[in-house]
């Protein structure tokens, strides 16, 4: 690059040039910052930064992303810790159930096991 003597080189801008930088980067059918920034998944404030000057989000859109970002941490951080703390006393719920089930069911069957051998016990002695 050839440089005046003492000056930037050639095609460096100096701070008394103006440039747009919309004009300088924007190539026909390429996608604005903005357009990458919502197809690569980013959030809507980095779309937000991302976006042309041209217009900022107003601080009430501001407020609605935030809080649904925050709502969104929050309900998996509820999820996760409700699961944390339920999942013991559920297995010792569970475990209880399973437990007072059988002793149903043992002592049921046996009421019925018990009652069948009376009557056949008694039907033999009838004939």
């Amino acid at each position: 690059m050839n440089s005046p003597q003492g000056g930037p080189p050639q095609g460096v801008p100096t701070l008394t040039e103006v440039i747009d930088w919309r004009d300088a980067s924007a190539q026909p059918g390429a996608p604005s910052p903005a357009d990458e920034a919502a197809v690569a998944g980013a959030s809507p404030i980095a779309a937000a930064i991302n976006a042309p000057l041209s217009r900022l989000p107003t601080e009430a859109e501001l407020t609605e992303q935030v809080l649904a970002q925050v709502q969104r941490q929050l309900d998996l951080m509820i999820e996760y810790r409700m699961r944390e703390a339920l999942t013991p006393l559920l297995a010792r719920a569970t475990d209880s159930l399973v437990r007072e089930a059988r002793n149903e069911l043992a002592s049921t069957l046996r009421d019925v096991v018990a009652r069948a051998v009376a009557q056949e016990l008694t039907r033999h002695r009838s004939r």
